[in-house]
């Protein structure tokens, strides 16, 4: 059946590409989505504003309740790819597969709904907002009740990979994904005259002496066995050659893949950043934005997933998810939940399909929609 819809759903995801939305901006989208679901009759509900929760009861619909979990907001890219579906939204693209992954579950539901009566239990699907963007539409379903009434035994959620070729799957189990959390650095002085340096509190060079010294919270107070990175990745101080500025701002995120050594290190940042910019005579104030948790895949769901798909498409077609220090908001699922966050091939190398995500010219091979939606299909009806 995936392969029978599969040109009709490619064109689906041609539409989705071509109208992209920001982070919780998903108006069309969403309507797109509740009109497919209208149209087969697949009951619905709208949560967190443009987010929307279908559920397909099969037989026995109180067996089992598994989730399936797609995202659909883009990202602020403008796109360079020459292509008929190209955005059609200045500087709005969906650099990251998302259209993909709606366009996925679907098709998954077309399946699901049309075969309802050969397949145990109820499946429901989650279509969310805001993947990109803190708090992260994820954790705002769940505070609307996303996870309850059915609640699901377990939940899957796919992500397109152009690193891996087109027709293989991807599975990890354990930690998978990092936490991210916002750093966000104002240092405040009097300012003065650039050749009176004694006169003032140097915010450039204190703020310099910073952003090495914030090196040191990963690599002197965190065991080199437990992944984390500290990255300061904004700068903004000063606009001329002959002024010190009173005020320079820094930006940067922070990773991590343990719950414990993450708020730990929040405390670090905090205390060096405020008790160095003192001691050099100026002042701090500093923002911690608490992203995502980490994302942990339940072992149990992760092999019986892998299991299914080496079934699915054979077992040399199957590879295991290299660790990750990027964050995806799955992540407040898989805390809720047992859950399992796999990729599927994208990438065609032959085809010059191998730009990453979250760039301009990110693309895939399109053959993955028949895989993304044909497994997501398998998956929700797994006994």
């Amino acid at each position: 059946m995936a392969r029978e819809y599969a040109p009709q759903f490619i064109e689906v995801r041609h539409h989705l590409h071509a109208h992209p939305e920001l982070s919780f901006q998903e108006f069309e989208t969403s309507a797109f989505v509740r009109n497919k679901l209208t149209e087969w009759n697949i009951p619905f509900e709208v949560k967190a504003t443009t987010g929307v929760v279908g559920l397909i009861r099969g037989k026995n619909p109180d067996k089992k309740v598994i989730a399936l979990r797609a995202d659909m907001d883009a990202l602020p890219i403008q796109e360079e790819n020459d292509v008929a579906y190209r955005s059609t939204k200045p500087g709005v693209m969906h650099a990251c597969g998302h259209d993909v992954h709606t366009t996925c579950l679907l098709g998954a539901a077309k399946i699901l709904n049309e075969l309802k009566e050969e397949w145990e239990g109820t499946v429901k699907l989650i279509f969310q907002p805001g993947e990109e963007k803190n708090p992260g539409g994820a954790s705002l379903m769940i505070r609307e009740g996303v996870l309850e009434n059915p609640k699901p035994s377990g939940i899957y959620a796919l992500h397109v990979h152009p690193g891996v070729e087109v027709g293989r799957l991807s599975f990890r189990g354990g930690m998978i994904m990092a936490s991210a959390d916002e750093l966000y650095i104002t240092i405040k002085s009097k300012g003065g005259h650039a050749a009176a340096p004694q006169y003032t509190a140097d915010t450039i060079l204190i703020a310099s002496q910073l952003v090495v010294s914030l090196q040191q919270i990963v690599s002197r107070n965190n065991s080199p066995f437990n992944p984390s990175v500290l990255s300061i990745t904004s700068f903004q101080g000063g606009n001329t050659t002959n002024v010190i500025p009173s005020e320079v701002k820094l930006m940067g995120t922070f990773r991590a893949m343990n719950e414990e050594w993450r708020f730990r290190a929040h405390e670090l940042i905090r205390k060096q950043t405020v008790e160095l910019v003192r001691a050099m005579g100026a002042e701090a104030e500093i923002h911690i934005d608490v992203g995502y948790p980490f994302v942990l895949n339940d072992e149990d769901l992760n092999a019986a997933a892998r299991k299914k798909g080496e079934e699915y498409i054979g077992a040399k077609n199957v590879e295991t998810t290299e660790l990750r220090m990027g964050a995806e908001d799955f992540a407040f699922y898989s805390h809720q939940v047992p859950g399992c966050f796999f990729r599927i091939g994208a990438g065609n190398q032959s085809k010059g399909i191998t730009s990453g995500v979250h760039t301009p010219t990110f693309n895939i091979d399109e053959r993955a929609i028949e895989m993304g939606m044909g497994f997501m299909a398998v998956l929700g009806a797994t006994p």
